[in-house]
C-alpha cells in the first residue's frame, strides 16, 4: 500500500494545482481521476481490498451528490430572484403600505395607514401634523383590540377644511395600563418605478421616500 500512497500524492498535487485559484476543493472529475490512478498503480502484490475500493465509490457518489445539489439551488435561487423581480414589476403605479411615519397627501387624495397594536388599549389617539410640524388634525380611535388596526384620511382638518397636498407626519398613541405609549404604524405610498439590482435584489421607488427594498413592504394595496 505505501506505493499507492507514493503516486497518489503527487498526482493529488498536480490536480489541485490545475485547480482554480480561490478553490482548493476537489470536483468529481478529479475524485475519478485521483481513484483510477490509484487502481493502475496499486502493487498487484497487495491490491487494494473490496471494502477500500466501495468506500472510496462511496465517497465519488457523496462528492458528485452534493455538486448536483449546489447547481439545483443556486438555479433554485436564480429562479425565485427572476419572480420576484417580475411580480415587483407589477407594483410600478400601485400603492403600498410601508413602515414610516411620514406620506404624501396628493390633491383630493387619501392616506391610509396601519397601526401595529401590541396590547389591547381604551383609547387609541392619532396625530398628523404638517411639513412645519403644526398638529393639523387629532383622531380618537377609541377603544381597540391587540393586532392590526387601519385607518384612512382624506386630508380634512376637525373644521371640515381641506389641506392642502404635501408631506404629513402621523403618530399613534395607545393609552395601556394607564400609560401612554407610541405605537408603530405603516403607510400608504405610490410605486414610481422599480430597480433590479446586479446581485438580483429589488428596491421600489417610492414617492417620497425613495428607495424602500421590496423587503419592507408591509402590505401591497
Amino acid at each position: 500500500m505505501n506505493e499507492i500512497s507514493q503516486v497518489s500524492n503527487p498526482l493529488l498535487a498536480e490536480l489541485q494545482n490545475r485547480a482554480e485559484p480561490k478553490s482548493e476543493e476537489l470536483d468529481k472529475n478529479a475524485f475519478l481521476k485521483l481513484m483510477v490512478a490509484q487502481m493502475n498503480n496499486q502493487d498487484p502484490l497487495s491490491p487494494q481490498d473490496n471494502g477500500e475500493f466501495v468506500a472510496q465509490l462511496a465517497q465519488f457518489s457523496s462528492v458528485e451528490g452534493i455538486e448536483n445539489m449546489n447547481k439545483t439551488m443556486s438555479q433554485m435561487a436564480t429562479s425565485m430572484q427572476s419572480s420576484q423581480a417580475l411580480q415587483a414589476s407589477g407594483l410600478v403605479g400601485r400603492t403600498v403600505h410601508i413602515n414610516t411615519d411620514t406620506s404624501i397627501l396628493s390633491e383630493g387624495g387619501v392616506i391610509t395607514g396601519n397601526i401595529n397594536l401590541e396590547n389591547s388599549t381604551s383609547n387609541l389617539m392619532v396625530n398628523i401634523m404638517n411639513s412645519s410640524g403644526e398638529l393639523v388634525r387629532q383622531v380618537e380611535m377609541g377603544s381597540q383590540t391587540r393586532g392590526d388596526v387601519r385607518f384612512a384620511w382624506n386630508g380634512q382638518n376637525a373644521e371640515g377644511a381641506q389641506l392642502p397636498p404635501g408631506n404629513y407626519k402621523f403618530t399613534a398613541e395607545a393609552s395601556v395600563g394607564g400609560t401612554t405609549e407610541q405605537m408603530s404604524l405603516a403607510l400608504s405610498a405610490n410605486v414610481n418605478s422599480v430597480t433590479i439590482n446586479p446581485d438580483r435584489s429589488v428596491v421600489l421607488n417610492v414617492a417620497g421616500q425613495g428607495a424602500v427594498p421590496l423587503l419592507e413592504v408591509a402590505e401591497i394595496l
